[in-house]
């Protein structure tokens, strides 16, 4: 027998902030495996004995591979398992969801998709800014800010990322951040423009500074912590 899997959406880390699905799911779960982001009191919605299984993967450190965590879904859920995999933010930005997805599909076990709240929206609201405003910021971007390497990736769009009519999302970007702004001040983004640093959205750790690109781009050359953040420049970053 193979049960459905539940791709579970943990949010930024509050747990107040998961959706009441989510919540649902962990309570029937026989098996969770879980990112390093999604641990901690959200999985105290998990149901005594079920099985919990740390799949988290953490810039710099050691990680498991994902082809192992796609294996150990599709184990579980063929031995009568409830599974859930639970993904920090929204699992569908830059989670590696699609991979998880094609290995289920490519052994016929069903499954479904809980969205939850992206760190980029925890971000802003704990910063108290919105994303958009009509005529100054009309467009979001949500871009990584490395790549399979952990190195800025090659191909980014520079005129869009440079776009001083849009609100810009960096993930996973504070290594990179410097070497992105040069590349940007190329494309014409000014060094004045407003940003934010936001650490540990919505946890115990939570850390927001506010900086112009050019500050924030010398702060992260000198100091990163090992916090989880997302960068926020444009218009409204201030």
């Amino acid at each position: 027998m193979t049960h459905l899997v539940s791709f579970v959406s943990s949010g930024p880390g509050d747990p107040e902030l998961l959706t009441l699905k989510a919540v649902d799911r962990l309570k029937r779960a026989d098996a969770v495996l879980f990112d390093d982001l999604s641990s901690g009191p959200i999985l105290s919605h998990v149901r005594s004995g079920a099985d919990l299984i740390a799949v988290g993967k953490r810039a710099g450190r050691p990680s498991p591979k994902q082809d192992h965590v796609s294996r150990l879904l599709v184990d579980y859920a063929r031995q009568d398992q409830q599974v859930v995999r639970l993904k920090s933010g929204d699992s569908g930005l830059f989670g590696r969801l699609e991979e998880e997805i094609t290995a289920l599909r490519d052994a016929g076990i069903p499954y479904e998709i809980i969205p939850g709240v992206p760190s980029a929206c925890a971000a802003a609201a704990a910063a108290g800014i919105p994303l958009t405003r009509r005529l100054t910021a009309r467009r979001v971007q949500f871009v990584t800010g490395h790549d399979v390497t952990g190195q800025l990736p090659e191909d980014v769009n520079l005129a869009a990322l440079a776009d001083p009519g849009a609100t810009t999302v960096v993930f996973m970007g504070k290594r990179t951040f410097p070497g992105l702004l040069d590349l940007l001040r190329d494309a014409g983004l000014p060094d004045n423009t407003p940003a934010i640093l936001a650490e540990g959205v919505s946890t115990p750790v939570q850390r927001i500074e506010r900086h112009t690109v050019k500050s924030l781009a010398d702060r992260l050359a000198s100091e990163i912590s090992d916090r989880p953040a997302v960068i926020l420049y444009g218009p409204l970053a201030t």
